[in-house]
């Protein structure tokens, strides 16, 4: 096993310590590549023991395969006379468990691997983990660091191709197109996320994607768009003026840049997560919009494009340290006659300074 792998494996288990767990069930897609390396991953679950070494189970015509390019013990089923679910019984058994406290994930655990477990040990033991896969994941390593890099510079890519498209009377989807094709030849293996191109009164939804609405003169078009390398996301926002739009809109752009400088000034180690978001906060609140400006500002960015520790947000304390990757800032200013503009980018706290991986021009585009 790489020794990174390894001091992966090392650090989760001693945040288990802590929370007395026994063992921790990897079925995410995001948390088999931090801890195998692979990226081409189906039919794959991992196992970390508190104490030993942990194992992989997979498909039998799998498994050689999954254990030398990953180093860890792996353990093959036989479909269709054994399951995930039935394997990973008889290896929790194996630890010499039979009553284990389990931690699971937020999302995607199979419902088959679940059944089995319930059946086999008790539910009371079944604990909610989540928060330790996000803090063992917050402190990027420099390769890391290196492929949200490559991550960044596709969705760049990908930037400079939408805005070229904006223009009266094309479709969202139709600019949308040029981005992912730019970002698909600049190196990025897909989006991350349903890519945001939105344009008019649709810049106002919390969580919109882009139809096959036109664009309109005087409108706003804002772009978020993602790009992932070898698994690792990087993502960015920008905002586009079709025309002469409203000075409020404009106003409102730029005040989100200003607020988005200042939270990335206070952005360093050592700082409380409230902190960076009170500092954007109190430009929003100068002008005169807090009450239409939401609680969350930012997210950690790594293997999932917003995970959850650190959150940048009103009342969070979460430590912000050097390693981590953060997006700063998405929401808008949520009132109908102004608002709708938008800017966020990804950032590499350093021990002595911060890196803008995004790195594109922040200016409002006029078309």
């Amino acid at each position: 096993m790489a020794p990174r792998f390894a001091q992966r494996f090392k650090r989760i288990q001693a945040l288990m310590a802590d929370t007395d767990l026994d063992l921790l069930l990897v079925t995410n897609r995001e948390n088999l590549i931090y801890f195998t390396g692979l990226t081409q991953i189906e039919c794959l679950a991992v196992l970390i023991p508190r104490e030993g070494e942990p194992c992989a189970i997979t498909l039998w015509v799998d498994a050689e395969y999954v254990q030398q390019e990953s180093g860890l013990t792996t353990y093959g089923y036989f479909f269709p006379r054994e399951s995930l679910g039935s394997k990973l019984v008889e290896r929790i058994k194996a630890y010499g468990f039979k009553a284990p406290r389990i931690g699971f994930e937020r999302y995607f655990v199979p419902y088959a691997v679940y059944d089995a477990l319930r059946q086999a040990f008790s539910e009371e033991n079944f604990v909610a983990a989540a928060d330790l896969f996000y803090r063992v994941r917050s402190i990027k390593e420099p390769e890391e660091v290196e492929l949200i890099r490559r991550a960044a510079a596709a969705a760049c890519r990908g930037m400079e191709a939408a805005i070229k498209a904006v223009r009266p009377g094309v479709t969202e989807l139709d600019i949308l197109a040029e981005a992912e094709y730019a970002m698909l030849k600049a190196g990025s293996e897909g989006s991350p996320f349903r890519p945001q191109v939105v344009s008019g009164e649709r810049t106002l939804l919390t969580h919109p994607c882009a139809s096959h609405k036109k664009v309109q003169p005087g409108e706003v078009v804002v772009i978020h768009l993602g790009a992932t390398y070898e698994g690792y996301c990087a993502k960015m926002c920008r905002t586009v003026a079709v025309g002469a739009i409203s000075p409020g809109r404009e106003e409102v752009y730029r005040i989100l840049v200003e607020a988005q400088e200042k939270a990335i000034s206070v952005l360093r180690p050592g700082a409380r997560s409230w902190e960076v978001d009170a500092a954007a906060r109190e430009v929003i609140k100068r002008a005169g919009y807090e009450e239409y400006y939401l609680d969350v500002v930012g997210y950690g960015v790594g293997l999932r494009q917003s995970e959850f520790y650190p959150i940048i947000g009103k009342g969070r304390t979460e430590i912000i340290e050097a390693g981590m990757v953060v997006d700063l800032l998405l929401p808008t200013i949520y009132r109908r006659d102004i608002g709708g503009p938008r800017i966020t980018d990804v950032i590499y706290v350093g021990e002595e300074r911060n890196e803008i991986l995004t790195d594109y021009p922040k200016e409002l585009v006029k078309v």
